[in-house]
C-alpha cells in the first residue's frame, strides 16, 4: 500500500488566498484533491480578516491532511501597502501551517517557474498552460489565484522528494 502524500499550495493574500491540493502519491502522476479560494472582505478590520484567513486555512487542513505546505516566498511590489497586507498574511499562513506541524516549503516566484515551467521568465499564461498540463485538467473559470496555488503544488511535489532528510521549516 502506497503513502498518500497530499501537497498542500497556498498563494498568500490579504483579500484572496489561493488554496491548491494535490496527492503526490505516485511518482509524476499528481490528481487534483481540491482547489478554492479564501476571499476576506474590505470592510473587515485587518485583524479580522487575518483571523478568518487562519480559520478557513486550519479548517483545510483539517479536512485534508496535507504532508507539506508550499508557499511562496514574497518578491519587493512597488505599492508597500499591498506588500504589507500581503507579508501580514503570509505570516499568518506560515503559523498557521507550523502550529499544524506541517513542513514547509517556501520557493522564491523564480524557484517555482523554474520548476513548473522551465523558466524563470514565464508569465502567468505560461505558468497556467504548464499546470493544467502536468494535472491534467482544464482551468478554464478557475481563479487566477487558485491556479497559482496548484502551482505551488506541483513544485512541492517536484522537490519535496530531493530534499528528504534534510532541515526543513517544520
Amino acid at each position: 500500500m502506497m503513502n498518500v502524500m497530499i501537497i498542500l499550495g497556498i498563494d498568500p493574500g490579504l483579500a484572496t488566498v489561493g488554496i491548491g491540493l494535490i496527492d503526490a502519491s505516485q511518482r509524476s502522476i499528481f490528481k487534483v484533491i481540491d482547489y478554492c479560494t479564501i476571499e476576506t472582505k474590505k470592510e473587515l478590520s485587518s485583524a479580522d480578516r487575518l483571523r478568518e484567513i487562519a480559520e478557513d486555512l486550519s479548517s483545510i487542513i483539517q479536512d485534508h491532511h496535507p504532508s507539506i505546505a508550499v508557499i511562496e516566498k514574497l518578491y519587493f511590489e512597488t505599492n508597500r501597502k499591498t506588500a504589507m497586507n500581503v507579508a501580514e498574511a503570509r505570516g499568518v499562513l506560515l503559523s498557521t501551517c507550523s502550529e499544524a506541524r506541517l513542513t514547509i516549503l517556501e520557493p522564491t516566484p523564480l524557484e517555482l517557474k523554474v520548476a513548473v515551467t522551465g523558466d524563470g521568465r514565464a508569465d502567468k499564461k505560461q505558468m497556467a498552460m504548464m499546470v493544467s498540463r502536468t494535472l491534467k485538467i482544464d482551468l478554464k473559470g478557475v481563479p487566477d489565484d487558485a491556479v497559482d496555488a496548484l502551482g505551488l503544488s506541483i513544485f512541492g511535489a517536484f522537490t519535496y522528494p530531493s530534499l528528504k532528510g534534510k532541515n526543513l521549516t517544520v
